[in-house]
């Protein structure tokens, strides 16, 4: 095998460069293929009973997505069951983990090829995992398994350096005798995927989280508010308190007082003892109002004293109660239509939108699609004990093009329903399962040229650049009339809009609807 000269330099210059370790993991790896000429590379990280991917090349996007589980890879747990390089000589009967992984290969199994890997250490605990492929005839020396000793220790350096920042940075958030965040939280917060508007947005909710001011996040349904909530508290100075979870859009008008603010015995009928309401368990911690744009009107103007005095008043108690708490919310509405339609509070409004983050659609996060659904896919050969499930190309694409108005779940339940018909179809589990555009379901008719859709500055490697839905979609053939009604509908408030310049109030009025109707609806539509 050729070696490169020099990649050794590069990988110490970006040791000691101010680079996100994203990006210093994925220049490692480019590096270690160019050095030993070969077809695949991956740099794995031990999280629990699993391999993680931190970043790879040569393998099919959806690879990062995937959690492989140790005691399901031989492979995998021979190179971690030594400090020692292993190689596994051509025609090793071993499974591959990476089968059906190989980037743009027609075969589903990979071919007859040379691999090697060793095991990472970090302070002197097993961290993870480096591997290499080499197909098309090509194979390691020797020579090679010393080379990769020398290599693991570069790449243990870049990993302890990138360790370190990450410390610094929680250290700076330390306040008097708290303790760094555990594990078990960090493992909870995790985000999946690489797109820059995502990165974009994990670096505005690092800086915000330092702060006490309260968030808004604003997003449609099923970009995974709650998750980014998560991350914004166990990062923030809170994250030793609780993180209090209220879906308003399930509180009873009735009850939403006990529950926010709690009731002492005798305040109502069924009040046999006291109790503590959500925003006070939340005390020194994190209050998350989901779906804050539900609250009812009653509930608002005590809400915004707790907002404004910070304290509560239980529901039947004459005194009041100091709580510090910070707090998160989230909506899938239009706040500021219902301040105009007087549905919510304006002062409300302002309070809780001091600092509004926009969560973006899945549509515009670009390849994150793709690494998203391959996590889904993982889950799913998991827990049905298949031994691989992955997408074809053509399915990629499809995914790639679809416009996702339910979004990160409905890209799951996707998935999950594929992985579900290949076995109802008569897949035999032991075998390589590939996914095509059929077997998703798409309903393609709601795929459109969308005002939402990214353009390529916001994510240049993203797969939506040059696609359009209608086109790479797979077809449907026969619409319900459920289908054609909303495939109806949606023409004609995509028509009205366009036509009164993107005003929602005027749109409800020419099609004979109230404002919070055309909402509801337009959601229901993937429209918003």
């Amino acid at each position: 095998m050729i070696m490169r000269p020099g990649v050794e330099v590069s990988i110490v210059a970006d040791l000691i460069a101010d680079l996100p370790h994203a990006i210093r993991a994925q220049r490692l790896v480019n590096s270690i293929r160019e050095f030993f000429a070969c077809d695949a590379v991956g740099l794995l990280k031990i999280d629990g009973d699993s391999l993680t991917p931190v970043a790879m090349q040569g393998l099919a996007l959806e690879a990062l997505g995937r959690r492989f589980l140790i005691a399901q890879h031989a492979r995998l747990a021979s190179i971690l069951s030594t400090r020692v390089p292993v190689r596994f000589l051509p025609g090793n009967p071993l499974p591959d983990p990476y089968d059906g992984l190989l980037e743009h290969h027609a075969d589903e199994v990979l071919p007859v090829h040379d691999c090697m890997g060793i095991s990472l250490y970090l302070e002197g605990q097993l961290w993870g995992a480096l591997t290499l492929d080499a197909f098309g005839g090509k194979t390691f020396k020797e020579s090679d398994l010393g080379k990769l000793s020398s290599f693991a220790l570069l790449v243990q350096a870049a990993v302890r350096v990138s360790q370190l920042e990450q410390d610094n940075r929680h250290l700076r958030l330390l306040r008097g005798n708290e303790s760094p965040m555990p594990f078990i939280a960090q493992k909870q917060m995790e985000i999946v995927g690489q797109s820059l508007v995502l990165q974009n947005l994990l670096k505005e909710l690092d800086v915000v989280a330092e702060s006490d001011l309260p968030v808004l996040l604003l997003g449609e349904t099923g970009v995974g508010k709650e998750l980014f909530a998560q991350r914004i508290h166990l990062s923030s100075p809170h994250r030793q308190g609780a993180l209090i979870k209220v879906n308003c859009a399930a509180l009873p008008e009735s009850l939403a007082e006990s529950e926010l603010f709690g009731h002492v015995k005798g305040a109502f009928s069924g009040a046999t003892t006291d109790r503590t309401g959500r925003i006070e368990a939340a005390q020194n911690g994190t209050l998350f109002l989901d779906e804050v744009g539900d609250l009812p009107l009653s509930i608002q103007a005590k809400l915004l004293r707790t907002l404004q005095n910070g304290e509560i008043q239980r529901l039947g108690e004459d005194k009041s109660r100091r709580v510090s708490t910070r707090i998160i919310s989230a909506t899938n509405r239009q706040l500021q239509e219902q301040v105009r339609n007087g549905s919510f509070r304006a002062d409300l409004y302002h309070r809780l939108s001091v600092y509004p983050v926009h969560i973006p659609p899945l549509r515009e996060r670009g390849s994150d699609i793709l690494i998203l659904a391959g996590r889904f896919l993982e889950l799913n050969r998991a827990r049905l004990g298949m031994r691989s499930l992955r997408l074809s190309e053509p399915a990629e694409r499809a995914l790639c093009a679809f416009s996702w108005p339910g979004n990160v779940r409905e890209l799951e339940h996707v998935m999950s329903r594929a992985a579900l018909r290949c076995l109802s179809l008569g897949a035999n589990r032991n075998d390589i399962i590939t996914i095509e555009p059929g077997l998703l379901a798409l309903e393609t008719f709601d795929v459109a040229p969308h005002e939402h859709n990214a353009s390529s500055s916001q994510d240049p490697s993203g797969p939506n650049a040059h696609r359009s839905a209608e086109n790479n979609a797979p077809e449907q053939v026969e619409q319900s009339l459920r289908q054609a009604t909303e495939f109806f509908q949606r023409k004609q408030i995509r028509a009205r809009l366009e036509q009164l310049n993107g005003n929602w109030a005027a749109c409800a009025r020419s099609l004979g609807l109230d404002t919070s109707n055309l909402h509801k609806l337009a959601k229901k539509l993937g429209l918003k």
